[in-house]
């Protein structure tokens, strides 16, 4: 009798590893990777440091997912831009514009979590913002591909330096972040993308008609 008084009621809670990984997101996107804690992670998943071990690996591995998932799911405007407008300019106008957006007024952390993740870590955690500058790098190679294209095409002309420009357009963008995090004014910001917008190379020919889709 008194076994069964002690016998826990219903079943066990399951744990939800997909929301895990969102919370996880969510407190690194706000607090950076070494101003969240294994503490922090913890308490908010609702689970034991060995059940976060076990489904992650560890802190910094549960990081990079969660970089994963930013970059399929908030950052994912990015590629979506570049891959979806008939023009380099329309994408380009596109991931400024909704970089605002997503850094200003979305229900989550203000500003980019690749580029406020990890600007000054301990060096024992060189991986971590080795990993972080790839990203980075890799998101201004995808901008400048489409602007190489563009060149090719002629949208912009042949002597464009495109991957100066590519990087320019990915500073604004961290800026964008930076500022938003700060919280500047969404019409600084907008000001911002309209100014970065006007410093398009002129095409002194025709206007280029976008390839078939």
């Amino acid at each position: 009798m008194d076994s069964e008084k002690r016998r826990p009621r219903g079943r066990p809670r399951v744990f939800d590893r997909d929301k895990a990984l969102e919370t996880a997101l969510t407190l690194f996107w706000r607090h950076g990777y070494e101003g969240t804690s294994i503490a922090d992670l913890t308490a908010a998943m609702g689970v034991t440091p060995p059940s976060l071990y076990a489904a992650f690996g560890s802190k910094e591995q549960l990081y990079y997912q969660a970089l994963d998932r930013y970059r399929a799911s908030h950052g994912a405007f990015v590629a979506h831009a570049l891959a979806e407008e008939a023009t380099a300019r329309g994408a380009i106008a596109r991931v400024l514009r909704e970089a605002v957006l997503v850094y200003a007024e979305g229900p989550k952390p203000r500003g980019c979590m690749l580029a406020t993740g990890a600007l000054n870590c301990a060096p024992e955690h060189a991986d971590v913002t080795a990993d972080l500058a790839a990203r980075r790098r890799a998101a201004i190679a995808a901008i400048a591909a489409r602007l190489a294209r563009a060149a090719a095409e002629g949208e912009l002309p042949p002597t464009t330096d495109t991957a100066g420009l590519a990087a320019y357009y990915a500073a604004i963008v961290q800026g964008l972040s930076i500022q938003a995090r700060d919280g500047v004014d969404r019409a600084i910001l907008d000001t911002i993308v309209e100014t970065a917008l006007s410093v398009w190379p002129r095409h002194d020919g025709p206007d280029p008609v976008p390839p078939a889709r």
